[in-house]
């Protein structure tokens, strides 16, 4: 059974099938052509964590492929009384024929997995962020730019192990900055600088904004106080000075540069409204972008589960 859980977990060539999965099904979308890829299907969408775009992405998505989604938060659900998550996975893995999980610990949704008898996909865990990548190297495409010099300024978060997972995969040059004491999880810088040893992918890591951003064709970041930091805000706020994208910052990219931001952003926090608005195409192309590289991951996964059932019959 395969699960989109991380990145690292496939190849160069999966995760470019996907995208063009995504580019056809969003093209066929444009033309008002919605061909029932998931017909009948029902994706169990299990939210401890909420989001309007996550919801509103998957829900209308397997809508469009034909299918039903189902909200389930923590308070619907025995998961938020005390069941254990392998358990919660037996029962509803045998009602539905996919699950997308929003949650906070990465080894919640791995053990859902490990349990389940469908597919599962990661909408957000503390970890990783893999839908919106996938969601991004999308856009970057669509903005016509092929060999991506990926600048991302802010915080060593789920946004940035995804970064760093992509580029290891596809081989792109990615530099990052974060302020010290927010650098990204060593593990994973470990793993995708091994992974980026077998593609090529150049990987470098400072504290120093301008250094990632000069000669970049794509900036991006994310908000500096995700949730369930509000509490660390002005902390955080202090930690952050001088990392607000801006446009003597984004000046030092390449003169066509683009700039993504995931949203929700905080205006004259990670990045200045002037930048923001100048950008806004991009931004909310990314946004729409969501819907359009969920479906391709929802029905590359169905077909593969396919195969899988295909090669256990045989």
């Amino acid at each position: 059974m395969r699960h989109f859980l991380s990145l690292k977990d496939f190849t160069k060539g999966e995760l470019l099938e996907m995208i063009t999965l995504a580019q056809k099904i969003k093209l066929q979308t444009k033309q008002r052509k919605f061909v029932p890829y998931m017909e009948h299907q029902t994706l169990g969408m299990i939210f401890e964590k909420s989001s309007t775009r996550t919801r509103v992405s998957f829900e209308t998505g397997i809508y469009q492929l034909g299918g039903v989604g189902l909200f389930l938060s923590s308070n619907d659900i025995q998961l938020g009384r005390g069941e254990p998550m392998k358990d919660t996975a037996r029962v509803i893995s045998r009602m539905v024929d996919m699950v997308m999980i929003r949650t906070f610990e990465h080894t919640k949704i791995e053990e859902f997995a490990q349990h389940s008898q469908v597919p599962v996909v990661n909408g957000l865990t503390d970890s990783y962020h893999p839908v919106q990548l996938m969601t991004d190297y999308l856009t970057i495409l669509e903005c016509g730019i092929e060999n991506p010099i990926v600048a991302y300024v802010g915080d060593g978060n789920n946004i940035v192990h995804s970064w760093l997972m992509l580029a290891a995969k596809l081989g792109f040059d990615l530099r990052i900055a974060t302020p010290k004491g927010y650098e990204c999880d060593a593990a994973i810088v470990a793993e995708s600088l091994e992974i980026a040893k077998e593609s090529g992918a150049t990987i470098t890591i400072s504290n120093d904004p301008k250094e990632a951003v000069v000669g970049a064709n794509v900036v991006t970041t994310d908000t500096w106080v995700s949730m369930g930091q509000e509490e660390e805000k002005e902390v955080r706020l202090k930690a952050f000075d001088g990392y607000i994208v801006d446009k003597n910052l984004m000046g030092l990219a390449q003169e066509n540069a683009i700039f993504l931001h995931c949203l929700p952003a905080y205006r004259e926090y990670e990045v200045s409204e002037e930048v923001f608005e100048a950008h806004a195409d991009e931004i909310f192309l990314e946004a729409e972008n969501r819907l359009h590289a969920q479906k391709g991951i929802m029905v590359w996964l169905d077909q593969h589960r396919d195969d899988t059932i295909e090669n256990e019959n045989s």
